[in-house]
């Protein structure tokens, strides 16, 4: 109570006739004065609030820290205008809390200092201030919405549309208005899950992006990457923790979907004919034995490889092997028919899967009918090309029921045709699974001979026909394994060849003939040479080059000693690579020889181009010499040769007509059984003495 009654009258007033809450509170805290407006903002009798503290009229939470503040603020009074403390609530008589801003004023009555407080409420200022806030920030969230690129969508908890920003009715085709009210599913272009009552199911997705499609009020598809994000609930929601609705975010992802398709397209196919490729095959022939399986039908795989390719590429040049590819290709794709694959492995070999066949169906004809239709003459660039294929099959279920055992297979069968002279047709058999392994294991055995040094070298002599003298001979590989006994050359030559190993067999060949060469012709007392045998892989390499320049100088022979043996087969397929061999050969001092000459590619033109010092015509010839065609052809390689400058060597010689009559034709040089079989280096020096003085 104020002590001063005239002073506390006075004051009582004034505060009575200011229209805000008026409380004059003492020093220690507690209400001594409060006006009508006091009592109708707290819910309190003047009376009541009489008898409390300042700190009850503030929440609990408050009490503890205002009480701190109002003690140093009676230690040091000042004024402090309306807005001070607008972080304070106000505590009503029932217990609801009310924002306030208060205004402070130290007032001294007689020799009492007491503090005057101006209470305002500002429940509904804060409401307008909140109203224009969200009202700013739904203008900037529209507005946001409304630039964004994205298709943005919010639905009610079922899926009904409530609201779509412009890039959501440019994406589908649809205005703002016709979108709003609509359920999703009339934009799905493909059918989601959906409630018993229609309704799509949304929240199983939720935070979830994924691939969908939406439909234009076209009926065309957009792909579109979609997110799903939950509303908050709305007040009063019947079911607690249910989202309010959903927010469905999409953009348009029809490039993504092009350019992803592109590349699979190319990773897919093969660039030049545009066919599948090997990985599409695979996949193909995956789906296809599981389609032959269910229906109970057969599969047959055929594998294509395009005879001597590789001549067309280096005669007429890679853009006509090309076309003829392409050709070849389209041919394929006319003959087989629609369900059926045709795959281009690379290089020259097509793949073509026949699908839906009647079991025990008979092939033959068809693949025959195949071979004529696709690989009648081709003109390209105005050259005429006639081609030939080796054509291997397998058929499934018999020969396997997996791409990797169908394709081994029938790539064994495609080399068996291969082997039988090409321009051939063979279905796999399980005996050429029994050949390939063997052939593998003989690999195998090989690798391990050249590592442990069971292979031997043999020299047959080579006579001059005219003076009757031993004037050189032939290196020749021999192998005898423990455990498989001799091997013939035409078994582990190939087998070398296909395996990578010819390049070390014949450099250990060329090693040892020469080291042996110089021995012997020591021993003999005057010069012979050697005839070493090359395979195309050495040649296409500079390292034998090297090889052939280092055995020589370890050896101590002359250059002018080493004659160099290749199939004139290679002088067909790779001209560039080899003209530079041979040339760098010559220019050692090598000399050149064409073995096996007129078995089956004979051109007097590829002899002018080449630097080749000695035909070696082929046994074939030599041994049915009787007869007038092959006398005929052995009159035309020695007539040839010497024409061209060339020395001229009949191999396979084994009778004295056959001697006879080569030496009456002008044959330079002779080899065979006639004279010798290829003997040890041991045995070299009295074979060449006994068939000198013959």
């Amino acid at each position: 109570m104020l002590r001063d009654a005239t002073d506390g009258e006075r004051l009582r007033l004034i505060i009575e006739a200011v229209p805000s809450a008026m409380v004059l509170v003492d020093a220690g805290g507690r209400i001594v004065l409060v006006n009508s407006e006091a009592e109708r903002a707290f819910g309190y009798s003047r009376d009541e609030l009489l008898a409390l503290g300042v700190e009850d009229l503030m929440p609990e939470r408050f009490r503890a820290r205002h009480g701190h503040e109002r003690a140093s603020y009676a230690a040091r009074p000042d004024r402090r205008a309306m807005g001070v403390g607008r972080d304070l609530f106000g505590l009503r008589r029932d217990g609801t809390e009310m924002p306030i801003e208060i205004g402070l004023n130290p007032i001294t009555v007689g020799e009492e200092r007491y503090v005057l407080a101006s209470i305002i409420e500002i429940t509904e200022r804060l409401r307008g201030q909140e109203q224009r806030v969200a009202a700013r920030e739904d203008r900037l969230r529209r507005s946001m919405l409304d630039t964004m690129p994205f298709s943005i969508i919010a639905t009610d908890a079922n899926g009904r549309i409530r609201t779509a920003n412009p890039a959501a009715a440019d994406l589908v085709g649809w205005t703002q208005e016709e979108l709003i009210g609509c359920s999703l599913v009339q934009i799905d272009g493909a059918r989601r899950q959906l409630y018993p009552d229609g309704t799509p199911v949304l929240a199983h997705a939720l935070g979830d992006d994924a691939e969908w499609t939406y439909r234009r009020k076209d009926g065309t598809p957009v792909p579109v990457h979609e997110w799903i994000v939950p509303l908050a609930p709305e007040e009063g929601a019947p079911e607690e923790g249910a989202p309010g609705g959903f927010l469905v975010v999409a953009h348009d992802i029809t490039q993504r979907i092009e350019d992803r398709e592109r590349i699979e397209h190319v990773v897919t196919h093969d660039s030049l004919t545009n066919l599948p490729n090997r990985s599409l095959l695979v996949r193909h022939l995956d789906q296809a034995l599981e389609r032959a399986e269910r229906g109970a039908t057969e599969l047959a795989l055929v594998l294509i490889d395009l005879d001597h390719f590789k001549r067309i590429n280096d005669s007429l040049g890679h853009h006509i092997g090309d076309e003829l590819l392409i050709v070849v290709a389209e041919r394929l794709l006319a003959w087989t028919r629609a369900h059926d694959l045709v795959a281009r492995l690379g290089g020259d070999e097509f793949v073509i899967v026949l699908e839906d066949l009647v079991p025990g169906t008979d092939l033959d004809r068809r693949l025959e009918l195949l071979m004529a239709d696709v690989l009648a003459p081709v003109v390209v660039h105005g050259y005429e090309l006639a081609v030939t294929a080796s054509v291997g099959g397998t058929r499934s279920p018999a020969d396997g029921r997996d791409p990797g055992t169908l394709l081994k297979n029938v790539d064994i069968a495609m080399y068996q045709a291969k082997a039988a002279g090409r321009d051939e047709i063979r279905w796999f058999e399980p005996a050429m699974l029994e050949e390939n392994n063997d052939r593998l294991a003989l690999s195998a055995a090989l690798r391990q001979a050249l590592d442990q040094d069971e292979l031997s070298v043999v020299y047959q002599p080579q006579v001059n026909l005219l003076t009757g003298e031993v004037v050189g001979v032939e290196a020749l590989a021999r192998w005898t394994s423990p455990s498989l006994g001799p091997v013939p050359p035409d078994r582990f030559i190939p087998v070398a060849e296909d395996g990578g190993m010819i390049a070390q067999l014949g450099g250990w060949v060329l090693v040892t003939a020469c080291s042996a060469l110089a021995r012997v012709q020591e021993q003999v007392g005057r010069p012979l040479r050697l005839a070493v045998n090359v395979s195309p892989r050495q040649l296409r390499g500079r390292a034998w080059l090297d090889e052939i320049a280092s055995a020589i100088e370890l050896a101590g022979i002359q250059p002018c000693q080493l004659e160099v043996e290749i199939t004139e087969g290679l002088l067909i397929e790779d001209h560039g690579d080899v003209v530079a061999m041979l040339e760098s050969l010559r220019s050692l001092g090598v000399s050149i020889v064409v073995d096996d000459f007129g078995r089956g590619y004979s051109s007097l033109a590829y002899l002018t181009r080449f630097p080749i010092d000695k035909l070696k015509i082929d046994r074939s010839f030599v041994q049915e010499i009787s007869t007038a065609e092959n006398a005929a052809i052995v009159d035309a390689i020695i007539v040839m040769a010497h024409a061209l400058g060339m020395t001229v060597v009949a191999e396979g010689v084994e009778t004295p007509e056959q001697e006879r009559y080569l030496r009456e034709r002008g044959c330079d040089e002779v080899q065979g059984y006639l004279y010798s079989p290829g003997v040890p280096a041991g045995s070299l020096e009295m074979v060449t003495r006994a068939l000198s003085r013959q």
